[in-house]
């Protein structure tokens, strides 16, 4: 009797680990360049939103004849009426989400400015959340 042997179609094991091997070594070389552009566009990202609540708080200022107290909440009062200018507050200016960075941290609030005397300040402390930094941690405030 004579045995019939089919022929099976796939991969070996060595095939597959090639395969897997080549594409990892691509994932090396392709995926530092994506995610530093992804952390660039953050930083980038930051100044619009920013923008956004400048416009926000000269619409309060115009308002209520003055800007929010950081005693008060600082930023909180764009979307709450502070109990002494509920009168003249014609908000909510803005929503509660558009007051963090594209990292999820709140901006702060200076009324004061050191970045822009005679002005306010809105500060982004970047990606690590905390004050200095360089890269994508840098520090971004308003013009």
């Amino acid at each position: 009797m004579t045995r019939i042997r089919r022929k099976r179609n796939g991969f070996t094991l060595i095939e597959l680990l090639v395969v897997i091997l080549i594409l990892s070594m691509l994932a090396g070389f392709v995926a530092p360049p994506i995610f530093k552009r992804l952390g660039k566009a953050k930083v980038d990202l930051a100044k619009p939103r920013m923008a956004v609540i400048e416009t926000a708080l000269r619409s309060f200022e115009f308002d209520c004849g003055r800007l929010p107290d950081e005693s008060e909440g600082g930023l909180e009062a764009l979307f709450v009426a502070p109990p002494e200018l509920e009168e003249k507050w014609n908000g909510p200016y803005l929503k509660k989400s558009q007051l963090l960075d594209p990292w999820g941290n709140p901006y702060i609030f200076v009324r004061e400015g050191q970045y822009n005397p005679g002005s306010f300040d809105l500060i982004c402390y970047g990606a690590d959340g905390q004050e200095g930094g360089e890269g994508e941690n840098a520090d971004v405030a308003n013009d």
